[in-house]
């Protein structure tokens, strides 16, 4: 085990590595000079001369005069040690920009991930318990609904039914715009909880159905397995059947989806963030790649890399938690 763990640390940092380089040979290789999108707004101001030496001490300040290989040392150097480059665009360090997108995320994708999990693992168990019945016809529809259709379509709807018509719920954004600077505690915790329904109820409902359907599929599969009518020929209850027998043993397929959803706390959602002007992750990224903000957007890809390669080695470890029998080597 312990020898499995070290290689696969060596495999993530080597593939980290090798990922940086690609990365920034393709960011080197856009056409287009971060030195002026970095003064943008100085040119109106200054003389054309005054503004060409401008241009050449912000060259050599930021190192961009330097040889390729050198810059990438120097990036990768600052990125190991905490710095991040700074924004072309908000005028800022990398880190604090995405500080409060990556806390909306956070906040955003950890209640609705308790919440799709809380409701997809018992109605995957019971879909599957009571195959063929009603009850599993219904939720057949319902689940494949909330998979079929797109996302904006259900977003939009939310917006006409609750923010338009009834007016329970505000439209978009994060908190009631003034609202942080006059009210604290409590009235701003439930206004935060406001701005939050709809999104969630959305991302929610639309992933119902492909997460229960695959609780679903695996529970039918260990439940026509020879093991559990033994289990049931020894007269156990089928309450121990289903939940000890056949879901522990249908758990390493649905571990790869509880991974990629863990993973998916940090990533943010665009088309939601978007309907929802919710100032996340997945849209910071975006905003800032049509912007060509190239700082954020090689910090939060490099991220995204480490964030995949570290899932992986945990969802080999979590094999062997939810399946002794599985052994790495």
């Amino acid at each position: 085990m312990l020898n499995y763990l070290l290689r696969r640390v060596f495999y993530i940092v080597f593939v980290f590595f090798l990922i940086s380089i690609i990365m920034f040979a393709i960011y080197k290789s856009v056409p287009s000079d971060p030195i002026f999108m970095y003064l943008e707004g100085r040119q109106a101001e200054m003389r054309p001369e005054a503004y060409e030496e401008l241009v050449r001490a912000t060259r050599i300040r930021l190192g961009l005069d330097q040889p390729l290989y050198i810059q990438y040392f120097k990036w990768m150097g600052n990125m190991l040690t905490g710095d991040f480059g700074r924004s072309s665009v908000y005028r800022m360090p990398v880190i604090e920009v995405i500080k409060a997108p990556m806390q909306n995320t956070l906040r955003l994708n950890a209640v609705e991930l308790v919440i799709v999990f809380l409701i997809t693992i018992p109605l995957g168990i019971t879909t599957a318990v009571r195959k063929g019945s009603v009850y599993d016809s219904v939720t057949q529809v319902i689940t494949i609904l909330g998979y079929s259709l797109p996302t904006f379509i259900f977003a939009m709807a939310a917006i006409f039914l609750f923010a338009g018509t009834l007016g329970w719920l505000p439209i978009s954004g994060t908190v009631t715009a003034g609202l942080e600077l006059e009210a604290s505690g409590f009235t701003l915790f439930i206004d935060r909880v406001k701005h939050m329904i709809m999104p969630i109820g959305v991302m929610v409902f639309t992933s119902l159905g492909g997460l229960t359907r695959y609780v679903r599929a695996t529970m039918i599969d260990a439940l026509r397995m020879d093991y559990i009518r033994t289990a049931r020929a020894k007269g156990l209850k089928e309450k121990v059947v289903v939940y000890s027998h056949a879901f522990r043993n249908s758990m390493i397929p649905f571990v790869t989806s509880m991974i990629a959803w863990f993973i998916g706390l940090f990533s943010g959602q665009l088309m939601i963030e978007s309907v929802f002007s919710w100032k996340g992750m997945g849209k910071l990224f975006y905003d800032s790649l049509m912007a060509m903000d190239y700082s954020v957007v090689l910090t939060l890809g490099m991220f995204y890399v480490l964030l995949g390669l570290v899932g992986n080695l945990l969802m080999d470890i979590a094999y062997t938690i939810v399946d002794p029998r599985v052994r790495l080597s």
